[in-house]
């Protein structure tokens, strides 16, 4: 183990739609901004604060197309990622710094389609992720003969 880490994991609302970029390759690249809220009580108003950050996520290939086809502004998702800093020049000709989530695993927690159910009444069936599937599946053979 080399002794360091950069893991990121982010519960958030997406702000915009998925941008989708295209390489000649084949590959491709999606992104979009992500929001996450603090919430406090405020000692000296009383009063509920909350503050928004903002987190620049970037998905590759299979993962961007499948963000671009059912992810929507609003809805929520889990991301896993690392950070990355990228540098840039400006049409001026200034140095510029961008710092991103290269994302390399996410959850649906909403999609739209669920979103749409739930102001129609319908209530949406939770998604279930791959490891809480295999949790509900027994491990092993029902028929082995212990005892207990």
């Amino acid at each position: 183990m080399s002794g360091t880490l950069n893991k990121v994991m982010l519960i958030g609302h997406l702000g915009d739609e998925v941008k989708m970029h295209y390489f000649e390759g084949g590959g491709c690249v999606g992104r979009f901004p992500l929001a996450t809220n603090e919430t406090y009580l405020s000692k000296q108003t009383n009063e509920r604060v909350t503050n928004t950050e903002w987190h620049n996520i970037v998905v590759r290939n299979k993962a961007a197309e499948i963000c671009e086809k059912y992810l929507s502004k609003g809805d929520r998702i889990y991301v896993e990622g690392r950070l990355k800093t990228r540098k840039w020049q400006d049409e001026s000709g200034n140095e510029r710094y961008s710092t991103e989530i290269q994302c390399t695993d996410f959850t649906f927690l909403t999609t739209k389609k669920e979103s749409e159910g739930q102001a129609s009444g319908k209530p949406a069936a939770p998604k279930q992720t791959e490891s809480q599937q295999m949790a509900d599946e027994p491990i092993g053979e029902e028929d082995d003969d212990l005892p207990f």
